[in-house]
Formats: structure tokens, sequence, C-alpha cells
């Protein structure tokens, strides 16, 4: 078991410590905005990567017309610049955080898509700097945004055909209601959120493309909607319960996706052998 419990934990160590990623709507939902960067130490100039993506497609979206401004304690350290244009949906811009440690606010204003104005659309990201993680801008109106899909499921939405579906609904509020909550879920959240959303768009976009991957994945999905369920049917009230029935639960779709396979092989090994 113990073997298996690492096998699990590997994807999420082979991912780079030093590097941070943020993903954020436009205040109507536009677009979606990433920051890519390495880790920052003030008064040394980062390169912050930026990508403009649309929600729908999940993929860059060339022609966008910004502005971006960065900010600390309402002191200004960079821009704004003026209406600038990205044809490619994606820059690199050298920043110098150099007002000291602490929480800097990066702000854009999309302006025009596709050679076309908009109504100016804005997103703030806090980036953390000599901290050892940024965390996103939390509002009112988006208080669980999460990469992507304004923190959807990517993979289930492929895979059940709609937002809308009872599976990504279970999905859903099982994170806003029982998970994020606490503490501890919340942490587990932002780990998870870095592993799934490095890998889940390519998914999704293979799904609607290739209907009869579409239907593996629904197999292969149930067991483990089906062990998620069980936390509808628990009372959660204490950090400790949740981390209790959160490695309860991990550990089960172990069993089921690593333990079960390997044991039906053995056994097939064992009978061909006798």
């Amino acid at each position: 078991m113990k073997i298996l419990f690492a096998l699990f934990l590997i994807p999420l160590l082979v991912i780079p410590a030093f590097a941070e990623s943020q993903t954020l709507p436009t205040e109507k939902g536009t677009l979606d905005v990433k920051l890519t960067y390495d880790e920052i130490i003030p008064n040394i100039q980062t390169k912050i990567n930026i990508d403009f993506i649309n929600p729908q497609t999940q993929k860059i979206q060339e022609h966008i017309d910004y502005t971006v401004s960065v900010s600390k304690d309402g002191e200004t350290v960079f821009g704004p610049i003026p209406l600038t244009h990205t044809s490619v949906g994606s820059v690199k811009i050298p920043i110098e955080f150099n007002l000291g440690e602490g929480v800097y606010s990066m702000g854009f204003k999309v302006e025009g898509i596709l050679f076309q104005p908009i109504p100016p659309e804005t997103v703030s990201f806090d980036i953390s700097v000599g901290e050892a993680q940024a965390q996103p801008t939390i509002t009112p109106e988006n208080e669980v945004t999460v990469n992507g899909e304004n923190g959807g499921c990517l993979i289930a939405t492929a895979t059940y055909g709609s937002e809308l579906a009872p599976q990504v609904q279970q999905l859903r509020e099982l994170r806003d209601n029982t998970i994020l909550p606490t503490n501890s879920g919340t942490a587990f959240m932002s780990i998870f959120n870095q592993f799934y959303y490095s890998f889940s768009p390519t998914v999704a976009d293979f799904e609607r493309d290739q209907p009869i991957f579409k239907g593996i994945m629904k197999i292969t999905l149930t067991p483990m909607l089906t062990s998620l369920s069980l936390l509808n049917h628990v009372n959660i009230d204490s950090e400790e319960e949740m981390l209790g029935y959160g490695i309860s639960i991990v550990l089960l779709n172990i069993g089921m996706y690593v333990g079960v396979p390997v044991f039906g092989i053995l056994k097939l090994y064992q009978f061909k052998k006798d």
C-alpha cells in the first residue's frame, strides 16, 4: 500500500517547485487570463508569461487589445502601459518587483478581441513576492475561482457534454460545499489544480474529437464519481474529519484504479503459470 500511495504522489512531485501559475476570468467571463512565472525575487527582473485564453475552447485567443499595470500598497511599480495589441494572444513582460517582499497586484484591462472593441473587462491577480506561493484575488462573485472554465471540471464537462450534466454538478457541489470550506480542503485543491489543469484541456479536446475515447472516459470516471458521492452522506464539521474522509477516498480510488487491475494481472499470470 505504501508503494501505491507513493505512485499516487509522483505526479505532484514532478511538477517544478519553482513554477507558479494562476488563471482567472475577466469580470464578465469573456476571457481567461493565465499568468506563469518562476520564483520572484525582489529587485530582480522577472519575466511574467501571460496567456489570453478562450474559455469555451481552452485555447489561446489571438488578437487581444489590453493594458496592464502592477502596484503594491497603492504605489505603481509597472505601467499602466498604453493600449497594446498581441496578435498571438501570449506575451512575456519583464517586471522588476522593487518594493520589497509582500503582495503585489497585477491588473489587466481587455478592450478588444479579434480587432473588435469590447466593453472593457478587468481582472486582477495577487502575486506574492518572497513568500511560498501566490494566491489569486478572491472576489464576492468568484469566491472559488480556479484554473480553467471559471473553476469548471474540464474533463467531466467534455465527457458528459455539458456543465449542467448531473455528474458535473455533483463534482462542483462537492468541491464548493464540502472540500473548499475547510483549510485542508482548500490546500488540497490548490495543489490538485496545478496538476489537473496541466493536462485536462488536452484531454478534453481529445474527447471532443474522439467519441470512442469519450465513451472510455465515461466508464473510467464512474468508479471515482461513485466513491466521491459517499461524501454527500457524511457530516464534515472539522479539519480532522476532512482529512480522514479525504485520505480514505484517495486510498479507495487508488485501490480501484491501481490495486484492482494489478490484482487482476497477478491472478491472470498465476492462472497461466498453473
